[in-house]
């Protein structure tokens, strides 16, 4: 799959489960700016089967290589991403695992219960990072009793593989240049940003500065009924330049950790 069918389809994808993206990308562009993407970011468990290094096959094919990588030990969370070297413009991929052996038994226990239930060869395929969720029937109380102990996990039992969030690169805007900005907007047209460590987490000491909506509420039939539970949402990140004049595109672990509580469980607000 080229690259640009590939980053289509995970933004079509993306945007079907998270309409707010898409009002935004409007806004922007309703004031003359171009949205262009820093990075899309995938979650998924340490399961061999569907491990992180499973999960970049697709983008190591197009050419990407890992360039960096995270710990967050509050969350039982490794990450890594990848840079396609040369393309300036080349969404970086940011992909993060659960690490099975630090989590509860009932966590290691159901999903790999729930995985092992799945046709072993809907994991080798190229269009893994499509799948979304593998798992059916899905249940609410599952959900809910995983939820107690790790969002990520009751994300990722309900959402799978799927492009988890998309993000703006402030630094391609003219108009709205800064985080500060951008966030202003946003607030004035309604949407509700992730205040977890702040509106904005990083300084410019840091080289890089983000933040995010909170994810859009959807309604998912679980075999209890449907219910409204978060899914997806979209990130803006300002970057700053190294010493050599080149933007940093590296992450900061301590920033991302609050980035990841987007999806966290919450109820909007009406009105």
């Amino acid at each position: 799959m080229e690259s640009n069918t590939l980053f289509n389809r995970l933004w079509l994808d993306y945007t079907a489960s998270n309409p707010s993206a898409r009002k935004i990308v409007d806004l922007f562009t309703a004031e003359g700016e171009l949205v262009i993407n820093d990075h899309i970011a995938f979650r998924t468990l340490d399961d061999p089967r569907i491990s992180l290094e499973t999960i970049a096959r697709t983008f190591v094919r197009q050419g990407y290589k890992p360039a960096g990588e995270y710990e967050f030990k509050d969350k039982h969370l490794f990450a890594r991403h990848y840079e396609l070297t040369g393309v300036d413009d080349a969404p970086r991929i940011f992909i993060s695992q659960l690490i099975m052996a630090d989590v509860s038994p009932f966590i290691r226990k159901t999903l790999q219960e729930a995985l092992d239930r799945v046709p072993q060869d809907e994991f080798s395929g190229e269009d893994l990072v499509f799948a979304k969720t593998l798992f059916d029937p899905l249940s609410y109380d599952v959900y809910s009793m995983l939820r107690e102990e790790s969002e990520y996990a009751a994300w990722f039992y309900v959402f799978g593989f799927r492009a988890n969030h998309f993000t703006v690169s402030v630094n391609s805007m003219k108009k709205y240049d800064t985080l500060e900005k951008v966030n202003e907007l946003l607030k004035n047209n309604g949407f509700v940003l992730n205040t977890s460590g702040g509106e904005i987490k990083g300084t410019s000491d840091d080289l890089l500065r983000q933040s995010s909506t909170m994810a859009d509420i959807v309604c998912i039939g679980f075999k209890e009924g449907a219910f409204d539970i978060p899914c997806c949402y979209y990130e803006f990140a300002q970057r700053y330049t190294l010493p050599d004049g080149r933007l940093f595109g590296g992450f900061i672990a301590r920033s991302a950790d609050k980035i990841f509580e987007s999806t966290n469980f919450y109820r909007r607000k009406e009105g």
